[in-house]
């Protein structure tokens, strides 16, 4: 794998270096037809990454956020899952939190990854087995003895006090973006990232092999593992918990996730 990673790493600093750029001298924003922003950067970076994987690896498929979804995909064993700007929204304004996500699947599952946040310049790999590195240096997460740990949950949820019941064993912070969130998890900065509302692969893939080459553990809200390349790129929910968290945050979490889970389709429900 050190020919993937090394194409990988590469591509994905030279999109970092476009995207300061861009942020320098100014970028366009655009709304797509979900009504969520796009911009130059986004594409841009989309460009390098994806010229990336058609020079160097023309037998893999590749799956993108702002790429049409080619469903030939599917045929590929191996497939580049790619999310140029997680984070649009803290990027438009100025947040820095976004970051560039992408991994290689085989099969269903993350083989290799990176997550660059360009703002700070820091790069987190992993190659599956072979342990969490930032900026090319093995990260192991500390032992924390926190009581009140660090709970990354999504923007929305966080406004609308979805996990307000988390808040006398928690401290909760919004996340602008989940694969920058997941980075913080498996570095050991924060505890836990939470959100039942739906992630994409794209948003996911990088950050579920970080997570475990860092002996964390990640999950959908019903505590399954996440199988990539699939015909629908999505999943219900997500639940992250850093290697040095207590042993039953991660029950807690999933059960605050059903909780809130039964209460939205209650809602639903209700003429």
């Amino acid at each position: 794998m050190e020919r993937e990673l090394a194409a990988l790493v590469e591509a994905v600093r030279n999109a970092g270096a476009k995207v300061r750029e861009l942020v320098r001298v100014g970028f366009e924003v655009q709304t797509k037809h979900d009504r969520s922003p796009v911009t130059t950067v986004d594409h841009e970076v989309n460009r390098i990454l994806h010229e990336m994987q058609r020079l160097e690896f023309p037998q893999d498929g590749w799956l993108s956020e702002e790429s049409t979804d080619d469903l030939a995909r599917l045929t590929h064993s191996r497939v580049w899952i790619v999310d140029p700007i997680d984070g649009t929204k803290a990027l438009v304004n100025r947040m820095p939190e976004f970051c560039i996500s992408a991994a290689l699947v085989e099969r269903g599952t993350p083989i290799i990854a990176a997550i660059l946040n360009p703002s700070t310049d820091e790069l987190f790999t992993a190659v599956r087995g072979g342990g969490l590195f930032l900026n090319g240096t093995r990260v192991t997460p500390s032992p924390t003895h926190d009581c009140n740990p660090v709970i990354m949950v999504n923007a929305w949820e966080f406004r609308n006090d979805r996990w307000s019941t988390l808040a006398e064993t928690t401290q909760c912070r919004p996340m602008y973006s989940i694969a920058n969130a997941l980075t913080l998890v498996a570095a050991g900065r924060v505890q836990a990232a939470l959100t039942i509302e739906p992630e994409n692969e794209w948003d996911l893939a990088a950050g579920v092999l970080l997570i475990e080459e860092s002996g964390g553990a990640i999950s959908n809200e019903a505590g399954k593992p996440f199988v990539f390349n699939q015909p629908t790129p999505r999943f219900r929910g997500v639940i992250a918990v850093a290697a040095t968290a207590s042993k039953d945050l991660r029950a807690n979490l999933q059960a605050h996730a059903k909780h809130a889970r039964s209460q939205l389709e209650r809602k639903r429900a209700t003429p």
